[in-house]
């Protein structure tokens, strides 16, 4: 491998001649060989808008000239394409500010942006972090990388599972089921209101998002070092917020008080939360689908789901909800990301939480692995459930808590004697009512109607 030379402030280092990266981001790829876990994609995609926004902010208040604000907006648009992610090597367990990270930003876009230009027009400190510091920057690219990912990615997933849920319901309007509480039979529901219930967990858990959603797009960006602001013009902080928007799309402000926008992470912590719900809630679908699914001669059965794979090596024969098992899979980790969030959320220490990389990768995981699951199991298990109505008649027919109907007409303890007889006796319920004398053959006829009580 061929290297050049280049410096800090600490001195010279070798980096690999091919990197567009330089002697900061080469010392901590080579201090901290920890783990696997790289800086997410995410976060350097909103590096990449934030130096943009930045530059363009830095020229609108005279702070930066043009030829050197174009350029440093071409480099920035190479690393928010993509093409540039090799360039980008940091672990996530590194300093607990991200210092390296945008020092990675600014060394890869400085020396892009001096090739583009053909000459050395850029420095990483002086003009790629103009009016910035680490402890702002990396805050305000969690911020944006977690707005986006939420709006861009998770909400059309959840919305399409949502119109796979409506389209259920509608089909499965007339078929009326036996509920279930405490694992154990209940009293009739239709299978369209069983749906209903996973269907509104999406709606309810899409509206905290959002609710969430206002504090993500305050941006730290405008605080600089401690939250003073220092070495950032006047109005830098609306400015870029404001650019910031306009490259998104999206509406971003700047955070009205930057001393707790750096040292306070209950913004991020409020927004997990609610991906914490949405994993519980999708924890519940997926059980619940399998469960109905079980069998398919031993168990449940009350509905079937698409085949996708062979569910055995030694059991011919064998399919296995498998979309069910991903999607549980997937909830608990958000729960395990959630808690390590919390705990990483906690310390803020004076001017400045030192927890952020962490913070970052959970996030971002959390959202792209509920993203993906709810896209796989709406595509490849719920598009595909089908009533098994014949099972759902017969199980509704055979329990035993029917007999809640009869309870304004022969009391409760009467109708618990009737279950009771029905069950030790095997015996349906009408023979037991009547045997009993709590009521005639003719008057249970009359008052007993299954498919009506739900």
């Amino acid at each position: 491998m061929e290297y050049r030379i280049e410096r800090d402030s600490m001195g010279e280092m070798q980096v690999p001649a091919d990197r567009y990266w330089a002697a900061q981001t080469q010392r901590s790829y080579q201090n901290f060989k920890i783990g696997i876990e790289k800086m997410p994609t995410e976060i350097v995609h909103a590096f990449g808008i934030l130096k943009k926004g930045a530059a363009i902010a830095n020229f609108n208040l005279g702070k930066l000239d043009e030829e050197r604000k174009n350029i440093i907006c071409q480099a920035a648009d190479d690393v928010i394409s993509g093409k540039l992610m090799d360039h980008f090597p940091l672990a996530v367990w590194q300093t607990g500010s991200g210092t390296q990270s945008n020092m990675n930003s600014n060394e890869v876009i400085a020396n892009r942006g001096n090739e583009i230009a053909g000459k050395k027009l850029l420095h990483p400190n002086d003009h790629i972090n103009m009016s910035q510091s680490s402890n702002d920057t990396f805050p305000t690219a969690l911020h944006i990388a977690a707005a986006m990912s939420i709006e861009d990615n998770l909400f059309p997933a959840m919305d399409k599972l949502t119109e796979t849920l409506k389209r259920l319901e509608s089909e499965n309007e007339d078929v009326v089921k036996s509920g279930r509480t405490h694992l154990q039979d209940a009293v009739p529901i239709r299978f369209s209101q069983e749906i209903s219930g996973w269907r509104n967990m999406l709606e309810k858990t899409k509206k905290m998002l959002e609710a969430s959603l206002p504090g993500l797009k305050e941006l730290a960006l405008g605080g600089t070092a401690v939250g003073t602001g220092l070495n950032a013009p006047k109005n830098f902080g609306p400015e870029v917020a404001k650019v910031i928007s306009e490259l998104t799309g999206k509406e971003f402000v700047t955070a009205e008080n930057k001393f707790h926008a750096l040292t306070a992470k209950d913004d991020i912590t409020f927004a997990h939360g609610a991906l914490k719900a949405l994993a519980a809630d999708l924890m519940k679908i997926a059980n619940d689908v399998r469960w109905l699914a079980s069998g398919p001669r031993c168990g449940l059965g009350e509905i079937s789901i698409p085949e996708n794979e062979p569910g055995s090596s030694i059991m011919p024969g064998k399919v296995n909800p498998t979309q069910c098992e991903a999607m549980t899979m997937v909830a608990v980790q958000v729960m395990g990301n959630d808690a390590a969030i919390g705990f990483a959320a906690s310390q803020g220490n004076f001017e400045l939480n030192v927890f952020m990389p962490v913070i970052a990768y959970n996030f971002l995981q959390s959202v792209r692995l509920l993203s993906d699951v709810i896209v796989s199991f709406n595509d490849n298990c719920a598009v595909g459930i089908k009533a098994n109505r014949e099972k759902m008649k017969h199980n509704l027919h055979n329990s035993l808590m029917l007999v809640t109907a009869l309870n304004p007409y022969i009391g409760y303890d009467n109708a618990a004697k009737t279950s009771k007889k029905a069950y030790k006796e095997n015996i349906s319920l009408k023979e037991a009512c009547v045997q009993l004398g709590f009521l005639t053959a003719e008057k249970f006829d009359e008052v007993f109607h299954p498919e009506e009580m739900a």
